[in-house]
């Protein structure tokens, strides 16, 4: 056995793969990971406009927890969260988008259901949101229940999940309303503020973003109410189980980092962890990230470019934002939250 030979035994022995060896065990790019490497670009679908998910700054930077696992997944991919190309996209034409290859990936508040998964070509990937819809209105109106909505006008978007739950709850509690459909969020928004509509129904998430950035939020109430359930998952093509894989480990990452306390600040100081887990999720140890045909260090850059599950939530949605939203059904599931990721071994 020649020496360069005789040093890969022994390195492949002791579990330190030379660069060379390590990507021997890569899974080769796919077509989309090729593609995104390629052109050294991740091309996401995101919102026209959904505070807390997906929303411009003033300086024209989207900011929002959809935006956030984009960048999540470029540092995975590429390294580099700022490679992202946004892609603003209607809720009519979101999907058509997607299935036409001008996005890599579809991340907008979009609701997983048997329809979208089974007759559109695409998978859903993972829960990134659990929601459900509601209502906003006026106090002045005094209304204490939706069920006292009968005859109301309502603001809703064209192509959603929204407007056929809208109809159907209508339908089962024999209640007549007079539906306002807009194509895009920001008209149904304007149209609601401008009168036009007694009150307005999507997201009950998406309501309390909306309230917020109204000039007195204290003149809007959400009723109790919800009345349908609106699980968000980023979307991708069927066809590519590389792509899908990448796609649904990296937001698995991202909550794994906040069960194990890895920060954005901190992951650099778990780098000499001893911890199993934290080794495998850092790419000290395995060959998780090749699996996928990604760098060993994948779950390291999509922390370090966004955070955890947890820090993401807490800046766009939770108490420390101006939406203000508790994490509910939203937090770890050993803290009594939906939030579970399968382990990385």
């Amino acid at each position: 056995m020649t020496k360069p030979l005789l040093a890969a035994a022994l390195a492949a022995g002791l579990g330190l793969l030379a660069p060379a060896a390590a990507h021997a065990q890569a899974q080769s790019a796919g077509p989309t990971l090729s593609a995104v490497r390629q052109r050294d670009i991740l091309v996401c679908g995101t919102s026209t406009g959904a505070a807390g998910f997906s929303l411009p700054d003033s300086r024209g930077e989207y900011r929002g927890i959809d935006n956030d696992l984009c960048r999540a997944l470029a540092g995975s991919v590429l390294g580099d969260a700022a490679k992202v190309r946004w892609v603003p996209l209607t809720t009519t034409a979101r999907l058509p988008a997607l299935q036409s290859g001008q996005i890599d990936v579809l991340i907008r508040t979009v609701t997983w259901t048997q329809g979208r998964d089974t007759a559109n070509g695409l998978n859903f990937t993972a829960v990134s949101f659990y929601d459900g819809q509601g209502f906003l209105l006026r106090t002045s109106l005094g209304l204490k229940s939706a069920l006292e909505l009968t005859g109301a006008s309502i603001c809703v978007v064209a192509g959603s999940t929204n407007e056929l739950n809208l109809t159907d709850w209508a339908r089962v509690n024999n209640i007549r309303y007079n539906p306002v459909v807009f194509e895009q969020n920001d008209e149904a928004r304007r149209s609601y503020l401008a009168g036009r509509c007694d009150a307005y129904s999507t997201d009950a998430s998406q309501l309390a973003g909306l309230r917020a950035s109204f000039p007195h939020p204290e003149e809007h109430v959400i009723l109790p109410e919800i009345i349908s359930k609106e699980p968000h998952s980023p979307v991708v093509r069927h066809g590519d189980d590389q792509w899908f894989d990448i796609v649904r480990w990296t937001f698995f990452a991202l909550l794994t980092a906040e069960e194990l306390g890895i920060t954005q600040a901190n992951v650099d100081s778990f780098m000499n962890s001893q911890n199993p887990e934290v080794r495998r999720l850092l790419g000290l140890s395995g060959d998780h990230g090749p699996l996928m045909g990604l760098d060993r260090r994948w779950a390291y850059w999509a922390i370090k470019a966004v955070g955890n599950y947890g820090e993401i939530f807490e800046r766009n949605l939770g108490m420390g934002s101006s939406i203000k939203l508790r994490r509910g059904l939203n937090d770890l599931w050993t803290r009594g939250g939906l939030m579970y990721a399968p382990p990385i071994r």
